[in-house]
């Protein structure tokens, strides 16, 4: 695939490049307007940087939230032009729709190294459907915006949308630096892992991580389970787990993964088991075959962190995806800092894939440093790793 370095090779002072960014940030509960993590905005920025200083007239195009395919206030982009202004040192034009008379307007008025950014992609139906023509009408409206598509959003690039699979086969296409680093990072870790490989699982249900066990099982040396997940496996070595999440349709698949594995997937040996879910909750570590009767699991305990932190710590390659508890509630966020940092302490490679991993790092003030990569792509990690055909990394293929 042609990369961005392949575009600004050729040049590109005054002409229009579509870059489809993923600025799907996360906003204060207490006040929707401030953004509480800028991670997918910084991100962005070194592409966005190296065309405005190349003079090209860059149109940056984004979805925000679910909405509807109809225009919702909930949902608007404004507050992420404000904070990409901030970060970028220069004023962001914010279109107040994608492909109408505002977009329109303010993209035919750029001139060479000015950034704009347009209304929520979502609000128009055509960027979701799964209608061909339809998304494919949607699609022609962008290209028409621009000269040239750069696609950085490798958070999006699972998704068969309009401005991910349909606007490139209609311009010059050309991957951006975030979505070559994030391809060439999971490459590594699915073809080439150095040995021993440690891949950490959380996150709340195993039926949304099956597909990647069942991938990276035959390729790993351990793999770590936690979260929420952790109580269907516990279930189904016999364990009994009171009120904790749990997937019955999901217990004999997880006995089979357990005799598949031969001991290679390590499941906590105490949780922290609540009352109820909530920061106030009465709460207490308790061993796994410990767990009351009418409370829930909502984190791994000490005993686990270690178990876990002692396999990361013989690692040369580590996969972290999903945290270990409800990290967003003091009481439950031990193990997921615990394991975070062990794997900033390793001698080799580690990835944080995305998504709620991602968000953790961040929200628990763990140095991002401390670790090789951290992808913007949740779901889009898990599902190359599971081997999948990506529909945005095909169509920057073709």
């Amino acid at each position: 695939m042609k990369t961005l370095d392949d575009l600004l090779g050729e040049g590109v002072s005054g002409r229009r490049v579509f870059v489809r960014a993923d600025l799907n940030v996360p906003f204060d509960k207490s006040d929707p307007t401030v953004i509480s993590d800028d991670g997918r905005i910084r991100a962005v920025l070194p592409t966005l940087v190296a065309l405005r200083d190349a003079g090209a007239k860059v149109i940056v195009a984004s979805h925000l939230g679910r909405p509807k395919g109809a225009p919702d206030p909930k949902f608007t982009l404004a507050p992420v032009a404000t904070r990409l202004g901030e970060l970028l040192g220069t004023p962001v034009v914010f279109a107040e729709d994608t492909v109408g008379s505002s977009a329109t307007e303010a993209a035919g008025k750029l001139t060479g190294g000015q950034v704009l950014l347009l209304e929520n992609l979502r609000f128009n139906a055509g960027e979701t459907s799964k209608d061909d023509a339809e998304r494919g009408a949607f699609a022609d409206q962008l290209a028409a915006l621009a000269d040239s598509y750069v696609d950085d959003a490798f958070g999006a690039v699972h998704r068969k949308h309009a401005s991910v699979f349909d606007v490139p086969a209609r311009l010059p296409h050309y991957a951006g630096g975030l979505v070559v680093r994030e391809v060439e990072v999971l490459r590594k870790v699915t073809e080439t892992p150095e040995k021993p490989y440690v891949v950490v699982l959380g996150g709340s249900k195993v039926s949304d991580k099956l597909a990647v066990i069942k991938a990276l099982l035959p390729k790993v040396d351990k793999l770590l389970v936690g979260g929420g997940m952790c109580f269907t496996f516990l279930k189904a070595q016999g364990h009994e787990v009171g009120k904790s999440l749990l997937e019955a349709e999901m217990i004999d698949t997880c006995a089979s993964l357990l005799a598949e594995a031969d001991g290679r997937i390590v499941l906590p040996v105490d949780v922290v088991a609540a009352t109820e879910f909530s920061a106030d909750a009465d709460h207490e570590i308790v061993g796994v075959a410990d767990i009351p009767a009418e409370q829930l699991g909502l984190d791994i305990g000490p005993q686990s962190v270690a178990l876990f932190a002692e396999a990361i710590g013989t690692a040369k390659t580590v996969f972290w995806n999903g945290p270990m508890g409800v990290f967003e509630l003091a009481p439950f966020a031990a193990g997921t800092r615990g394991v975070a940092e062990a794997i900033t302490k390793i001698d080799g490679f580690s990835v944080v894939g995305g998504g709620d991993s991602a968000a953790a790092v961040r929200t628990l003030g763990i140095d991002e440093s401390g670790f090789g990569h951290i992808s913007t792509g949740g779901g889009a990690s898990l599902e190359y790793l599971e081997g999948k055909t990506l529909p945005g990394l095909a169509a920057l293929e073709s």
